[in-house]
């Protein structure tokens, strides 16, 4: 254990930053099996029943204040302590992909950020904060964090933090922005054989949307995307099929680019009824998620923590290329200062949502992840609560946002 703190470090910081990390120390077997509890317990989105209540349970025995649901999603939850004017949000994940489980990890973050809570917790009388573990459901599909920031659930938080398990160490990912849209055709059935010319086909209106939307890939801007599965594709072969379906995620490196390519993938949906007479409706799967806009200190500040844990992040120059996906903390890195990390484990060649993935994210390296990636955001807001022109800058900005907020709701600052 490091006993001589940093040149830049104060003895008391260096005492309460060791403080941090015997809690995750002697919490190891608790956080293990909670990352391992979830990963072996698969549950899709807004159905992690069990996930958070095995968090909520860790939190209410070591002493935090839990409440749930919360923001009217029956699998949200919070889980708080102390009472410190800087307010702490650490975020947990745990909904599992359909088919692959726990493939993108959801489990070690869920652990992590449980461990963060409970490293924090243990000084947070000394540093001033209020410690919030905040659960949040259906990242994969749903957006429960924006869910819980249109419901005020981040409103008074200085900052906000979680780490994501991936085959890289990146400090500060990127990210794209994504819109999930369904399209649905709906023609009229016939006898494929015998009335076929009584038929609309909605399985054609689907063939030609999904060659406008091929065609239209030549044509997109740098970093926009489409991809897409059929939900519904008929019932029988020697029936015209009246109902069709199928999503698709539209990505595109910040949001107006993605409302473009909106616009364009809509006449694509558009041209496939057209085409067919069939009629189309076209539903909004998930709320739009934002591309990451991490804070730079607080990332700096992970760096450093990360890098005395002993592990080996990508330089700066290399991460500002590496595009992690979509992830609804990106609108949280939007409304006020808050990092997502991507944290290394063994995975071989496998990446997020592969099965082999899936089976990384339960194994040694997995579980050093959890601990580290505790370890790593509890000093990083220790620091922001401990280094003094970092604190006023944060908590300025969380009274800047509750004074815009309670102007936007009518009331008086």
């Amino acid at each position: 254990m490091r006993t001589t703190p940093p040149a830049d470090e104060s003895a008391p910081q260096a005492a309460l930053r060791d403080h941090c990390r015997a809690a995750v120390d002697d919490a190891e077997a608790e956080l293990v099996g909670l990352s391992r509890g979830i990963h072996a317990d698969p549950e899709l989105s807004f159905e992690e029943h069990r996930a958070s209540a095995k968090v909520a349970d860790v939190l209410a025995r070591r002493g935090f204040r839990v409440r749930a649901p919360v923001a009217g999603l029956e699998t949200a939850l919070i889980g708080e302590y102390g009472t410190g004017e800087l307010v702490v949000g650490i975020c947990a994940e745990y909904d599992a992909l359909p088919q692959v489980g726990h493939a993108c990890g959801h489990n070690v973050i869920a652990a992590a950020g449980v461990g963060a809570a409970l490293a924090l917790a243990r000084v947070a009388d000394e540093a001033g904060l209020t410690v919030r573990l905040i659960g949040t459901p259906a990242e994969e599909v749903g957006g429960g964090k924006v869910v819980m920031l249109r419901e005020g659930v981040f409103d008074d938080l200085a900052l906000a933090a979680m780490v994501h398990p991936g085959p890289e160490e990146i400090c500060r990912p990127a990210s794209l922005a994504i819109n999930d849209l369904e399209v649905r055709y709906t023609g009229r059935a016939a006898h494929a054989a015998s009335a076929p010319e009584l038929g609309r086909n909605a399985a054609d209106a689907l063939t030609v949307m999904q060659v406008a939307v091929g065609l239209l890939r030549q044509h997109l801007e740098p970093r926009q995307m489409v991809h897409g599965i059929v939900t519904e594709g008929g019932a029988a072969p020697n029936i015209v099929p009246a109902r069709t379906a199928a999503v698709y995620n539209l990505r595109a490196a910040e949001e107006s680019s993605l409302r473009r390519l909106e616009n364009r993938i809509r006449s694509c949906f558009e041209a496939g009824a057209t085409a067919t007479g069939c009629s189309h409706e076209i539903v909004q799967v998930s709320p739009v998620y934002a591309e990451l806009d991490p804070d730079h200190w607080l990332s700096e500040q992970y760096r450093r923590a990360i890098t005395e844990l002993g592990r080996n992040p990508l330089d700066r120059s290399v991460e500002r290329d590496r595009v992690i996906g979509s992830t609804d903390m990106g609108n949280v890195t939007r409304a006020l200062p808050a990092i997502h990390p991507m944290i290394a484990v063994d995975c071989g060649d496998a990446v997020n949502h592969q099965a082999e993935f899936a089976a990384a994210c339960a194994t040694p390296s997995a579980d050093r992840a959890v601990l580290d990636g505790a370890v790593a955001m509890a000093w990083t807001a220790l620091a922001a609560a401990t280094i003094g022109a970092q604190r006023e800058r944060l908590l300025a900005g969380a009274r800047d946002r509750a004074t815009e907020q309670n102007h936007t709701s009518g009331g008086t600052a």
